[in-house]
């Protein structure tokens, strides 16, 4: 066992409910190409790290997915009390320091989740920025339950709300860098991670055509 723990939050791919924003545009089996393309990014970026990691799966657990890692299914009315409850879990087994991320960043790699456990040796709470207003990564190494409590998920102004909260309680806090995660048709063919797989646009081009 290792102190420091990296939680991975994924949807289950399944076929009309993944990326449904980008669904609006690309179709459902656009959509369900493009997540699985960034899971398989997201896998990729954790099992280079030598840490702990928890996957936890929206409705089941898939076992062909990192495999031989702990796995388990989100507990949670919303997004706040999912993340709170692997946080606890996390806390109650013993690990210090501990970062969750999401599941659909195409530029996400090790050393982002690296920084941000180092990022706790000296702060309380640190967060990876999203462009959209929110944030593709958590870190703390205390339990902080209030920034999982009657929060705007998935709302521009999600991080800035929260930072000002924990700005007024006195938490260290710190961010890393920003990124942008895959929302929208827009979000999508402006990305590196689109223009430079050509197998995954002649995909969606043949499912559009």
């Amino acid at each position: 066992m290792t102190d420091a723990l990296v939680i991975v939050f994924v949807k289950n791919i399944k076929l009309g409910t993944v990326k449904t924003r980008l669904a609006k545009t690309i179709g459902d089996y656009g959509a369900f190409e493009v997540y699985s393309e960034l899971v398989k990014i997201t896998e990729n970026a954790t099992t280079e790290l030598n840490i702990d990691k928890r996957i936890y799966f929206s409705n089941a657990v898939v076992d062909t997915k990192w495999p031989n890692e702990f796995k388990a299914v989100q507990q949670g009315v919303d997004l706040g009390e999912r993340m709170l409850n692997a946080f606890k879990d996390g806390f109650e087994a013993g690990y210090k320091r501990i970062v969750l991320i999401g599941s659909d960043l195409p530029e996400i790699n090790s050393t982002h989740i690296e920084n941000g456990i180092k990022a706790l040796d000296k702060n309380d709470v640190v967060f990876g920025p999203a462009e959209d207003g929110g944030y593709y990564l958590i870190g703390l190494s205390k339990l902080e339950e209030a920034i999982f409590i009657n929060k705007p998920w998935s709302q521009p102004n999600l991080l800035e709300i929260t930072l000002q909260e924990l700005h007024n309680t006195n938490v260290s806090v710190t961010t890393l860098e920003t990124l942008n995660d895959i929302d929208t048709y827009e979000d999508l063919i402006a990305s590196d991670f689109y223009r430079s797989n050509l197998k995954l646009q002649e995909k969606i081009q043949q499912l559009n055509d």
